[in-house]
């Protein structure tokens, strides 16, 4: 019964990724910020999709918690979208289109674009 209600929440998650990625596409310009998260890690990428280059990527592996705040997940997604920020503006890019991979827009993704936000990336 528990791989039942596993194969609909992952097929859920695949429409939503299909649905979103149709609308979705970044440039040199304006690349996509692509969140990605496992159980344990997130990752973030920015992605030229006209070249399918990779331009910057950043996860939370061997992240260490802010000062004065308790580890958890969401912390720490929060800090990666400030360090995505602040690489991205190395490189001159102030501007990205978001793309949350199918995941709901809560928890650790929503951390990720606040983080990125006010990091100063707009989007």
């Amino acid at each position: 019964m528990i791989g039942n209600i596993q194969k609909k929440k992952n097929a859920s998650k695949e429409r939503r990724h299909r649905r979103i990625r149709t609308r979705l596409s970044g440039t040199a310009t304006r690349p996509r910020l692509v969140v990605a998260k496992s159980n344990r890690y997130t990752q973030v990428a920015l992605v030229d999709d006209n070249l399918g280059h990779t331009l910057l990527a950043a996860n939370t592996k061997g992240a260490k918690a802010p000062k004065d705040s308790e580890f958890s997940k969401v912390v720490l997604a929060q800090a990666l979208g400030v360090e995505i920020a602040k690489l991205a503006k190395d490189k001159k890019i102030t501007k990205v289109v978001f793309d949350r991979g199918g995941n709901r827009y809560t928890g650790r993704v929503k951390a990720v674009a606040d983080g990125a936000r006010a990091g100063g990336l707009e989007f």
